[in-house]
């Protein structure tokens, strides 16, 4: 059994897992639901869904280590050290003081200076790679374009 047919099963079971708990939360409606907040019943498909989100987890690092050792990796350490200079860079021009933090501490909001700086990080990073696919597709269709 090839990994592609693996992948189409696994694919399969997640989509009629997924397809059955939507319609089990869509079933019990609205008040069942904030009902069910009091009593615990929205926290069992909470847990379902973070087991389900943690099987597909492994089974992507699986099969990006799989393909690590498949591939070029000179090419593939390039790309992840790129991506974690990127990181970096964003997490060190990030400040973490531009916010005023006095009305979320009075809300009861745990927002410091670290969570600021770390949300900043995240933001300036979705920045640059954002960029960086947007001109790596331009440069694509410019090349074609001049390439026919």
């Amino acid at each position: 059994m090839n990994s592609q047919k693996i992948i189409s099963i696994i694919m399969g079971i997640v989509g009629a897992l997924s397809a059955v708990f939507l319609f089990m939360i869509i079933s019990t409606g609205d008040e069942a639901i904030k009902a069910g907040e009091a009593s615990g019943a929205v926290n069992s498909f909470m847990y379902i869904a973070y087991a389900i989100l943690a099987l597909i987890a492994v089974i992507v690092l699986i099969f990006v280590i799989k393909g690590l050792f498949a591939g070029n990796i000179k090419k593939t350490l390039l790309s992840v050290g790129a991506f974690l200079a990127i990181v970096v860079i964003s997490y060190a021009i990030s400040s973490g003081t531009d916010l005023d933090l006095k009305p979320f501490i009075e809300k009861g909001e745990d927002v410091t200076e670290a969570t600021s700086k770390n949300v900043g990080a995240g933001l300036y990073t979705f920045y640059v790679l954002a960029i960086l696919a947007i001109a790596s597709m331009a440069y694509s269709g410019v090349k074609k374009i001049f390439n026919k």
